[in-house]
């Protein structure tokens, strides 16, 4: 094994160069990218629609076609997913990644063709692999397996020729047969719905297996890790699996689950590689030993535009190429992709903390959202679970704002609540599983992690005095009609001050 993993390390090396030519010739690359995408799909009833064939520049194709979000694009989702091809990408789709987050929808389906899974997810998958052997060529990661935390949805079928599930699941499900070889647990058990159960399973099945690398969100990664321990007896996962050197990690911030995982993994060697891949696509890849930023992307089939925050809500918001961005600022992200998303906005914001090469990091939503444990409740995910928690109380409600409370210890996370009401609850703890009984049904990732309270509990929440936070806006010399309160937050910033606030009150 030893000398298949020296192999390896030597060939996945070798693409670390490709890697430094898009860092080198940027702009080529995108403009290469560009004119690619726009051939392919020209003949697509997209591509007919907005005539890609006449198109020869970016500045056409931002003239043309508008910006573009889910909704708007689900009327052509919707025949895909009925079976129809060629309307936004021409080769076959079937696979669809199912995720949360839209406003009008509880579960969202991205399309996946072959060539964004071949040349986007799976060459993301490869190069992370790339940057780490590079960064430590004396690695063993493949002496052993790779832990991976499959998604909470199996694959489903639609119809005859469509399939769809979480993008973990669309992907371990198509994973190339070396792959497989290098993976832990059985697929199986990997892509099981219950997550109880496959919590359980997932490490009786791994404990006696050399694990020396996992991959997964931190909220599952450490609910799985506590199971092992408990089973095993053991004080920390190295007693478990002692070659264990290598965390990939995304979708949340792994900063609040830091301190957790070096109570976990007690030592200096263990390396944490932070990704930005999402169902649209696999955009950064954190590739520097001593910082958090990651590398842009910029050859894996994506065109991407940058839509400054402060235009956001423009009639005719002008997008900026690469060469047009700025370090520290806050955009939009768009992107076209080889899975046939045009001009989509993803709803990630992100700043550039440098180019040239172009590295960034996420910043957060284009709407306010709660994502600290992949659950991604946005703001029309609130407003739904309020209103109705009111209607079924007979309560009316001023002002609130939410944020999560992090895992601590033992403990699992939750969504700590303050809510000022201008007529209260006739039961206020109905009121409270009525609001988290909601945000279960509009928000099928909240719904995940909400099961049996194994990654989020029931909601804390305040019952605000009159006048809180008009109170707090006044301390923060914010009052008046254009200051309003943020209703969710991704950090405690917010509600640890209001709560300082009701204390005095």
């Amino acid at each position: 094994m030893a000398i298949v993993n020296s192999l390896f390390t030597w060939y996945m090396k070798k693409r670390v160069h490709q890697i430094e030519l898009f860092m080198k010739y940027p702009l080529d690359v995108q403009e290469e990218w560009f004119h690619e995408l726009i051939t392919t799909a020209s003949d697509t009833e997209w591509g007919r629609l907005y005539d890609y064939n006449s198109i020869d520049t970016p500045d056409q194709f931002k003239e043309r076609v508008p910006i573009q979000t889910y909704d708007t694009l689900k009327p052509y989702i919707e025949r895909m997913l009925k079976g129809e091809q060629n309307l936004l990408w021409p080769t076959e789709i079937k696979w669809f990644a199912k995720s949360s987050g839209t406003t009008s929808d509880r579960s969202k389906f991205i399309p996946v063709s072959e060539e964004s899974l071949q040349e986007c997810h799976f060459k993301g998958g490869k190069d992370l692999l790339s940057i780490f052997c590079n960064n430590r060529p004396n690695n063993q990661i493949l002496t052993g397996k790779g832990l991976v935390l499959g998604g909470s949805h199996q694959i489903n079928q639609l119809n005859e020729n469509s399939f769809y599930g979480d993008l973990s699941a669309v992907l371990i499900k198509n994973l190339p047969m070396w792959a497989e070889y290098y993976r832990t647990p059985a697929i199986s058990i990997a892509l099981m719905d219950n997550y109880e159960e496959k919590m359980e399973k997932m490490a009786e099945a791994t404990i006696k297996e050399n694990v020396t690398n996992i991959s997964g969100v931190p909220t599952w990664t450490l609910v799985l890790a506590k199971k092992v321990l408990e089973i095993t007896g053991k004080k920390n996962l190295l007693e478990v699996w002692p070659n264990l050197e290598l965390y990939f990690h995304g979708a949340v911030n792994f900063a609040p689950y830091r301190d957790q995982f070096r109570e976990l993994i007690p030592c200096d060697y263990m390396y944490y590689l932070e990704t930005y891949n999402a169902s649209e696509g696999f955009f950064g890849i954190q590739d520097q030993v001593n910082s958090d930023e990651m590398l842009l992307m910029l050859d894996y089939g994506i065109y991407y535009e940058f839509l400054p925050l402060e235009d956001i809500e423009a009639e005719n918001p002008k997008t900026l190429s690469l060469d047009e961005v700025e370090l520290n600022k806050n955009y939009a992200i768009i992107i076209s992709t080889n899975g046939g998303l045009w001009r989509y906005m993803i709803g990630d914001t992100i700043q550039f903390t440098s180019i040239y090469p172009f590295r960034i990091k996420i910043t957060g939503r284009t709407k306010h959202f709660i994502n600290a444990f992949g659950e991604e409740v946005i703001i029309d995910n609130a407003e739904r679970a309020i209103s109705q928690a009111c209607k079924s109380t007979g309560a009316k409600f001023k002002d609130y704002t939410a944020c999560p409370i992090y895992f601590k210890g033992c403990d699992v996370g939750g969504h700590e609540w303050i809510i000022e009401f201008d007529k209260q609850p006739d039961n206020f703890d109905r009121f409270v599983d009525v609001l988290d009984n909601t945000l279960r049904e509009v928000n099928s990732d909240y719904d995940a992690k909400r099961f049996k309270d194994m990654a989020l509990r029931r909601p804390q929440v305040h019952n605000a005095v009159q006048g809180t936070f008009y109170n707090w806006l006044k301390s923060k010399g914010k009052l008046g009609g254009q200051h309003k309160v943020p209703r969710l937050a991704n950090d405690r910033k917010y509600v640890e001050e209001i709560l300082k606030v009701m204390k005095m009150q």
